[in-house]
């Protein structure tokens, strides 16, 4: 496979400025030009569920990717292109599922083609790592965790020709594994409001928006990065919870990626395409509008990497860290409300601090979601005791709103 891996191809004057502006300038936020994602997933009583636990399992599996884009000289136009790649899996089982686990590995690498070459099986710009571990792992013997007598793992990395991961990326699925699994909160007791009127009396307020405005904006819904990196069994968008990946045996991902890299990697890519090509959506332009007038107060807190809030012109606050369990969010003095929109958990916690500080916390989805003609009721899980809860959808409470209190503030 070669690199750059063309991603939007022959860009129009208006795409490379977008690029420039809002995705490949220093000083913003955040790398907008990375793109990345970890998933850890354990076998134990906790998971059961999902993982399948029976006393004595402890199978794990981690995926954490690292992509770099930018702008490609072609024939024309310049191209939106993958320029660095890093993808590292990592399996924990027993020992005699690791070894058909790396087997199967190597029967991939010489399906695909790879070459060794220096400890390294090499593929074009591509450079693939395996590394076989008895139990314990280093990094458990570094965090004083243990696995099972008779469990070995298998790390297997993924990286473009000349890019060395430093020592930060290595360890961030570890230190995301150290920070253990999330416990789902219970909903409080909140009031249902037919509409977001209510926050006239919580003047300014902040907003945080989940991927709820992306959904809007016809982004793919977050889980098709589980169908892409096979951390459950969901290969579609039926709804329902679906199991963990644990069992190499059961795991595609990387037979996938080493016997057609192209085509995987077309995969990969696809929500950062989609990040770029989509437009803001009306929810958006209403909360610029709400800024504009001082209605809304400081920078949009986004978990979504599609840069949308900023292409209307507000400020972003990105939680989307994997460097912070809990990353700092930029609250105003003087806010006196959180409107959460699109979001169903508070993973990061904003909402939890929101309160703390004495602001009202309002919350916007539709909780559920329409498949094959059918609405699939998706309760939220954020909601606590005194948040306020509107179930009409972005695109049509954030206008509405807009209009309603701009129109109080011209009578």
């Amino acid at each position: 496979m070669e690199l750059p891996f063309i991603v939007v191809d022959q860009l129009t004057p208006q795409q490379e400025r977008d690029w420039h502006a809002y995705f490949g300038t220093p000083g913003a936020d955040r790398p907008r030009d990375i793109e990345e994602g970890i998933w850890r997933r354990t076998q134990e009583s906790a998971t059961a569920p999902q993982s399948g636990w029976q006393p004595g399992d402890a199978r794990r599996r981690m995926v954490h990717y690292r992509y770099r884009y930018g702008l490609a000289t072609t024939t024309g136009a310049p191209a939106l292109a993958l320029r660095q790649l890093y993808l590292y899996h990592h399996a924990a089982a027993p020992a005699e599922e690791i070894g058909a686990h790396w087997e199967a590995v190597r029967a991939a690498l010489r399906e695909g083609g790879w070459k060794p070459e220096g400890g390294a099986w090499v593929r074009g710009d591509l450079h693939v790592t395996p590394t076989l571990h008895s139990a314990p792992h280093p990094e458990d013997l570094r965090a004083g965790r243990t696995l099972p007598h008779g469990y070995a793992c298998l790390d297997v990395q993924v990286t473009s020709s000349g890019y060395v991961p430093p020592p930060a990326t290595r360890r961030r699925p570890w230190d995301v594994l150290a920070s253990g699994v999330r416990r789902k909160a219970a909903p409080g007791t909140f009031r249902r409001i037919p509409d977001l009127a209510p926050l006239a009396d919580y003047l300014p307020f902040q907003v945080e928006i989940g991927c709820g405005t992306s959904w809007e904006a016809g982004i793919p819904a977050l889980h098709r990065l589980h169908e892409v990196y096979r951390v459950t069994t969901r290969e579609d968008d039926a709804p329902g919870t679906r199991d963990f990946v644990l069992r190499p045996q059961n795991d595609p991902l990387l037979r996938e990626i080493l016997t057609a890299p192209e085509e995987k990697v077309e995969e990969c890519v696809e929500l950062y395409r989609a990040c770029f090509l989509a437009r803001p959506t009306p929810a958006l332009y209403a909360l610029k509008e709400l800024h504009d007038a001082g209605l809304m107060a400081g920078p949009v807190i986004t978990n979504n990497f599609d840069v949308l809030p900023a292409r209307v012109g507000l400020r972003e606050c990105f939680m989307r860290r994997y460097d912070q369990t809990v990353p700092d969010v930029e609250f105003v003095d003087g806010a006196k409300a959180l409107l959460v929109v699109g979001l169903h958990a508070d993973r990061r916690q904003v909402a939890a601090r929101a309160r703390e500080r004495g602001m009202q916390v309002v919350h916007c989805d539709p909780e559920g979601f329409w498949h094959d003609g059918v609405f699939h009721p998706y309760p939220l899980e954020g909601p606590q005791d005194g948040d306020l809860v509107c179930t009409a959808p972005a695109g049509e409470a954030l206008p509405d709103l807009a209009q309603h209190l701009l129109e109080k503030i011209a009578a």
